[in-house]
Parts: structure tokens; C-alpha cells; sequence
């Protein structure tokens, strides 16, 4: 199905036109319908499936047919703040050719965007995108007027809700008197998602895609490793895969993104990590880098695993085992998106077997093992 046949607004299908894109993806083709006919929605796809413009699509056509100017009419909520800024720049893009405007409001920084985010709250942006609890902080404050918002979204709210934000996420609601219609994406229907929606949501359309399989171009493999060696092992999985580009290695804490790539640089590879430790100036410039292709390999906590967009990663490496299956599916989805090849390597300590047993129960088939041969040095 092409954009052209969802009726969206001419200067909608100008900047889809311009960016490339051409072909809805399966949860595009069904969420944008949904939300144009303003029904709440429940959307539950894998990570890399389009969900962003899902949403983002229908509600600038809303916004473009219906103006009113200086009037804050869709809120996006999202789990951390580099989701928050890719939404922001992906609605910029979309909405390149309207007078349409977004802010995104996130935590994290030096303190000195509450300034520019206040203003945005007060002078009224079109679509704010925010982390519920900076958003709260706003609003504790009493300025920020959601009398006129619509539509609102919750994007990865699986993760918000893992992230304890459903008190938060409650509240906001109540900010919102004027509300007509709700949206929430999902990469997993958990029972505390079920919970969540049958709280706020009124007769959704339900939407389910592929529920927590990774994309069929990953190839998958796993390797028997004990802790102390697995810095040596992906030293020379990354030496072997030398033709690749881009590749991403998720860890489970944030002193060991410091260790790997400590590792990763006496091996003779360059690396740089990326966590919570970092100023937000730094990600993002990291980030930056990375898209870019200046920067070959990144070292990430978990919660970059989800909500950051970043195309044509070859080679994702779990050094840990997630303790989450479902995480499995968000670390292995960052490769082998829009339909391109991509390999996810993940190791495999004694004590973690277990974890890896229910990640396989939950894709319906099991990883490829190998076990790495630590005495043969």
C-alpha cells in the first residue's frame, strides 16, 4: 500500500515523497487508518517495523486540516530522552513542508534547555514530545496548559511501565481534559500493558504484528564463553567481521561499557561507549557519530536497545545474556532492519544459560551455539 491511498494531507505526501519512503509498512498500513478515524489504538510490533511514522503521520494530517495555532494538540510519551529527540526529528522531517511545530522535553542536560522548553510549553508547540517524568516537572509548576490537547501516544510503553512511569503516566492523563483519543505502542503485550490499556483506552482497535520474533535476515549465533574471556572473544569476532561498518555491543551496566572498551582498544579497536554517565551533549554528539559512519563501534547499556533509530547496523553483540527475553528481541532488532541483512552474535556465560533458554522458548526455536575454546589461547 502506498502513502498516497491513505488520503493524507498533499504537503504530508510531498515530504514522504521527498524523504524516500514510498511503501506503508504492515502496522503503518493498519494504525494509520485507525487514528484518522480517531479510535484509540493498541499497537503491539517489533522494534524496527515503522511504528514511529504510525503515528506521527495521522496525527500531522489531523493538525494540518484542523490548525489552531499556539495550541499544544498531541503529546507523545516516551521512556528516555533519545526516543524523545528522535520522534522530535522525524516529525520535523514529516512535517517539513506544513507550519507545524514540536519540542521535545527531556531530562538529562546541564539545565539550561528548561528555559526553552518552558517557553515552548507556554507560547504553545504543536506536538510535544516528552519523558514523563521531566513532563511532571513542568507541570508541577503550573504553566503548562493541556486544556486543547487531543490526541495522546505512548510509544514503548512496555519499557515506561518497566521503567515504573504508570503512576506518572496516570497523572499526566488527568492533565488532559479535552482528550478525544489515545494511542499506545507496544513491542510485547504484557499483562501489565493489558492492564494499562484496559484503563485507558475506550473500544481500541487492536493491533498485533509478529509479537517478539526477531527480523528474518538476522543471522543469529551464540557462543559458550566464561566472563573472563569474552572481551578476547569479541576482539576477534570484530577482527573477523572486517568488512562490517557498523556494529553495536549491548552490556548490562554502565561500568562495564567503560571495561569493554578499555578492552576493545587494547585489542587495536577503536571503540567509545555510550550510557547515562555521559553528559546529554555527549551522546548525542556520539550518536551523531555513529549514524554518520565515523564511529565503526559503539558499547551501550540496555536502554539504548530500544527507541533509537539508527539504520544499516551490521553486526549487534549481546556481551550479556538479557535478563529480560523480550530484550533479546529489542537488541537483535537494532540490525537487519527495513529489509537488509544484519548478524547478532550473543555470549553465553555458565550462569546465564538459563536466561538464554527462555529467550529461545519465547522466538520459537533455538540459537545456534558454538563453544569458544578458552584453553586453546
Amino acid at each position: 500500500m502506498t502513502f498516497d491511498e491513505f488520503g493524507l494531507h498533499e504537503k504530508i505526501i510531498e515530504a514522504i515523497s521527498y524523504m524516500g519512503f514510498n511503501e506503508a509498512t504492515p502496522i503503518q498500513e493498519q494504525a494509520i487508518p485507525a487514528i484518522l478515524q480517531q479510535r484509540d489504538l493498541i499497537a503491539c510490533a517489533q522494534t524496527g517495523t515503522g511504528k514511529t511514522a504510525a503515528f506521527v503521520l495521522p496525527s500531522l494530517h489531523q493538525l494540518a486540516e484542523n490548525p489552531n495555532p499556539d495550541t499544544v494538540k498531541v503529546l507523545v510519551l516516551v521512556p528516555t530522552r533519545e526516543l524523545a529527540l528522535q520522534i522530535d526529528q522525524q516529525i520535523q522531517g514529516f512535517s517539513y513542508f506544513l507550519p507545524i511545530h514540536s519540542i521535545a522535553i527531556y531530562g538529562g542536560g546541564d539545565g539550561s534547555e528548561w528555559g526553552q522548553q518552558k517557553k515552548a510549553l507556554t507560547m504553545g508547540a504543536d506536538i510535544v514530545v516528552a519523558t514523563p517524568g521531566k513532563l511532571i516537572s513542568h507541570l508541577n509548576m503550573g504553566y503548562v496548559k493541556f486544556d486543547q490537547v487531543t490526541h495522546l501516544i505512548l510509544d514503548e510503553a512496555d519499557r515506561m511501565l518497566d521503567m515504573n512511569f504508570y503512576d506518572d503516566i496516570v497523572k499526566i492523563k488527568g492533565f488532559l481534559p479535552g482528550l478525544k483519543q489515545i494511542s499506545m505502542f507496544s513491542a510485547t503485550m504484557a499483562p501489565k500493558i493489558k492492564k494499562l490499556a484496559g484503563m485507558l483506552l475506550k473500544d481500541p482497535v487492536q493491533i498485533t504484528l509478529e509479537l517478539s520474533k526477531p527480523a528474518e535476515k538476522v543471522s543469529q549465533e551464540a557462543f559458550l564463553v566464561e566472563e573472563n574471556f569474552k572481551t578476547e572473544l569479541i576482539t576477534k569476532l570484530i577482527h573477523r567481521y572486517e568488512a562490517f561498518k557498523s556494529i553495536i555491543i549491548f552490556t548490562s551496566t554502565k561500568k562495564k561499557v567503560a571495561e569493554i572498551v578499555r578492552g576493545l582498544k587494547a585489542g587495536g579497536l577503536i571503540a567509545q561507549g555510550i550510557s547515562s554517565m555521559l553528559e546529554q551533549r555527549e551522546r548525542e554528539e556520539m550518536l551523531l557519530l555513529f549514524r554518520a559512519k565515523k564511529l565503526r563501534i559503539l558499547v551501550a547499556t540496555d536502554v539504548m536497545s530500544r527507541g533509537i533509530d539508527i539504520k544499516d547496523i551490521d553486526l549487534v553483540i549481546n556481551y550479556d545474556v538479557p535478563g529480560d527475553a523480550e530484550d533479546y528481541v529489542h537488541r537483535v532488532g537494532r540490525t537487519a532492519r527495513a529489509q537488509t541483512d544484519g548478524t547478532a552474535i550473543t555470549l553465553i556465560c555458565r550462569s546465564d544459560r538459563h536466561r538464554m533458554d527462555r529467550i529461545e522458548k519465547l522466538i520459537g526455536y533455538p540459537v545456534e551455539k558454538v563453544e569458544y575454546p578458552m584453553k586453546q589461547r
